[in-house]
């Protein structure tokens, strides 16, 4: 056979086209996807924000207005109603208290010390008024149930706890609170801003007479005195008068109110603490 033979020439062809394939499949690079993950390429996935707990927070620290239950006592019931701004107690107030006979002497001197105890001390613990146990016992256990309702309500824009808007305050709530100056306190968030004001103290031949008022949205939303006649007589009138004059400035939204029979002087001491404490609000 010839070195040239046809036959020859197409066996070592194919001898060349298989060993050309095995070069090229031994030089080809891999392309396991694990290998590109572990350079960090990304394998189409897309990065997801942590979700919260699902909680809501109040808005820049919102007010809240919260009313406590009503505690009966042998003398009779006890309610109590606080404003928490910030995680403290910036106002406290008995919306109920005894009243009739000597229990509204008892009330009139007992429940302005426990209110500015309360606003002091931030908790419901505080001491009990000498002379006044039962009261201070009431006082003590509605305190602490307007306290648990703020730690377990979400403060968004007022809060909650059935506000009354000084429309049941008694002897008590004549006389309750501390006599800090105005302050300002958003509604977490609200449309309408509500603001606590405090007017000035006008004395009278009886006492001194001082009301705090809350406004939102332009109206008077809650009116109460922090200071009012006591002691004798005074304290009795006092706790006639001041809850039906808290009641009429709600009503009437400013300081024109009548005065309330048998209790001149306390009324024309409120009526200008009253428009003392608007006039801040307008202005």
């Amino acid at each position: 056979m010839k070195k040239s033979h046809p036959l020859r020439r197409i066996v070592l062809a194919g001898a060349a086209t298989v060993s050309g394939i095995v070069l090229l499949l031994t030089l080809k690079p891999s392309s396991d996807p694990a290998a590109a993950s572990a350079e960090g390429t990304p394998q189409g996935q897309q990065s997801v924000a942590p979700q919260g707990s699902g909680g809501v927070q109040a808005a820049g620290g919102g007010d809240q207005t919260l009313t406590g239950d009503v505690v009966k006592t042998e003398y009779g019931n006890v309610q109590v109603r606080i404003t928490v701004s910030g995680g403290k107690i910036t106002s406290a107030a008995a919306v109920q208290a005894p009243t009739g006979g000597r229990s509204t002497e008892v009330s009139t001197n007992a429940v302005p010390k426990l209110n500015q105890a309360a606003t002091a001390a931030g908790s419901a613990d505080i001491d009990a008024v000498s002379g006044a146990t039962y009261t201070s016992g009431g006082y003590k256990k509605s305190l602490q149930s307007a306290l648990d309702k703020a730690g377990s309500s979400s403060a968004t824009g007022g809060g909650s706890g059935g506000t009354t808007g000084g429309g049941s305050a008694d002897a008590s709530g004549s006389t309750g609170g501390s006599t800090g100056g105005s302050t300002g306190g958003s509604t977490g968030g609200g449309a309408a801003q509500a603001k606590t004001l405090t007017g000035t103290v006008v004395e009278t031949d009886y006492g001194p007479v001082q009301v705090r008022i809350t406004v939102a949205g332009g109206k008077i939303t809650k009116a109460e005195a922090v200071q009012s006649p006591s002691g004798g007589r005074s304290s009795q009138i006092s706790g006639d008068a001041v809850p039906k004059l808290n009641q009429a400035a709600v009503a009437a939204g400013s300081a024109d109110i009548d005065a309330v029979s048998g209790a001149t002087y306390t009324s024309g001491g409120y009526k200008k603490s009253l428009q003392s404490a608007l006039d801040q609000a307008g202005g």
